[in-house]
């Protein structure tokens, strides 16, 4: 789903909307069924948290599962991560770190554990179409005070203590119609489920009334993040610094790439051409060469992709382009992530 955004034409919706009642009515009894028991929910022996979102990717779910880890690791906890793994070319049960051996070939696993098990140093991640059967592989090799379910709000057949949704600040109104009429994954009263909503990337842009009422109206607690820019990064770890004269070409496969370019630009980057691909793209050669013909034609300096790209684009022969990536960091101020600790430590 989270490819959705880049392939959906918006002439197209209004002839997809009988599919969005369809999908409505699905979701209608399906939660009626978990709500009533029907549909039985499993529980972990441990605390489970999850991070997701009621929209097809592009809200910052990976920066955000690794600030929570980071910051539950801070207070004495031990943290695991699970997620399902999209896009990966295995399947079943897969360790993709023990929180110290590096991830050697991340279409094992998926692009974004992969870049989670290189921004936690200690921390093990599992990826399993199963979360319950990935749940308690972690429990019994690890025993972890924490897991952290990666895009789970949807996935309710694991019992979690506390559900974090993330919502992007800039997001219009036109996204929040179900799919696949629109980008909503359920509708806005479910985020009554949830513990704390937090709008995403509000340092880009402001979130707009409606969000801030549909938010308002869960009665759920609500905290504002900021994506903060990191150092340029070359595949071979290697720190540049952004100067503003630098013309660039601005290339990524994520799930907001207009986010992306306002990261850039708040960087003070110049963007003279972008390239653009679908959410998980997994890139080829051919695309390798495809921006080197980009590079030269928009007469940029070099190019700036995303930590996600990199992780892919690391594997292939980069050699006849100059390339780096752009850290970001996801941030609460401190009054929120003690407000946040507050509801994880009452949970449960």
């Amino acid at each position: 789903m989270s490819g959705w955004k880049q392939l959906t034409d918006p002439r197209l919706r209004y002839v997809l909307f009988p599919l969005a009642m369809l999908f409505w009515g699905i979701l209608f009894w399906r939660n009626l069924f978990y709500t009533f028991g029907f549909f039985v929910s499993r529980k972990l022996p441990t605390k489970v948290i999850s991070v997701g979102n009621i929209t097809t990717g592009g809200t910052g779910k990976t920066p955000a599962v690794i600030y929570l880890a980071n910051i539950l690791i801070k207070r004495g906890k031990k943290v695991a991560v699970l997620s399902r793994g999209y896009g990966r070319k295995t399947a079943g049960t897969q360790l993709v770190t023990d929180g110290n051996t590096p991830v050697l070939d991340w279409r094992n696993f998926g692009d974004e554990p992969t870049l989670i098990s290189k921004a936690l140093s200690g921390v093990p991640v599992v990826v399993d179409e199963k979360r319950h059967r990935g749940g308690m592989f972690l429990v019994d090799r690890f025993n972890p005070d924490v897991i952290i379910m990666d895009d789970a709000f949807q996935h309710r057949a694991i019992e979690r203590d506390v559900d974090i949704v993330l919502i992007n600040s800039q997001d219009q109104r036109s996204d929040h119609k179900l799919l696949p009429y629109g980008f909503l994954r359920e509708p806005w009263i479910h985020l009554k489920r949830a513990h704390a909503i937090i709008f995403t990337k509000t340092n880009l842009m402001k979130p707009a009334p409606f969000l801030r009422s549909m938010a308002r109206n869960s009665n759920v607690p609500r905290f504002r993040s900021v994506l903060l820019c990191g150092p340029l990064v070359s595949p071979e770890g290697e720190y540049k610094d952004i100067l503003k004269e630098n013309s660039v070409l601005a290339l990524s496969a994520v799930g907001d790439h207009g986010g992306f370019v306002r990261t850039l630009n708040s960087a003070g980057l110049n963007i003279v051409e972008e390239l653009v691909f679908k959410d998980h793209h997994d890139y080829t050669q051919d695309d390798v060469e495809l921006t080197q013909k980009h590079l030269l034609k928009s007469g940029a300096e070099y190019v700036v992709t995303t930590e996600k790209d990199m992780v892919k684009l690391y594997q292939l022969d980069l050699s006849r382009i100059e390339i780096y990536s752009i850290g970001i960091e996801f941030k609460l101020s401190k009054k929120a992530e003690n407000r946040l600790i507050e509801i994880i430590k009452k949970s449960g």
